[in-house]
């Protein structure tokens, strides 16, 4: 599946590699990414993209709506009906898009979220 990998700067690409990405997720098996990318993983069809060292949303603000699950703050776009969710207020980003046959989201940002509070510590309190 065609996932553009991101551009992270070293300190951002430095933990996205010690991410540690499963083989399944959400029950679905890990299929390859095109062009191959340390910082991209995909699994099952319609597929859960994930997207480690993006920048962070241009829609994030002061003032922008998060949802905690298990100890991680995550942005959604479209506010409205999210589908693609950013891990913030974390060292780097990740994002997650999961298609709407796999909603509610929650349990797989359950599932990722673990991953990254392992892997990315979290920034300074107040900071996203």
């Amino acid at each position: 599946m065609q996932v553009a990998p991101p551009a992270p700067d070293a300190a951002a690409a430095r933990l996205c590699a010690g991410l540690r990405l499963p083989q399944k997720l959400h029950g679905l098996a890990r299929r390859d990414t095109s062009p191959s990318s340390p910082l991209t993983a995909v699994w099952g069809s319609p597929a859960i993209a994930l997207r480690c060292g993006v920048p962070a949303p241009a829609e994030l603000g002061p003032v922008s709506q998060l949802q905690t699950i298990s100890g991680v703050e995550w942005f959604g776009v479209p506010a409205d009906r999210p589908v693609t969710w950013t891990a913030v207020a974390r060292q780097a980003y990740v994002e997650v898009t999961v298609p709407a046959k796999y909603a509610p989201p929650g349990d797989v940002l359950i599932e990722v979220g673990d991953l990254v509070k392992a892997a990315i510590p979290a920034k300074p309190e107040g900071q996203i």
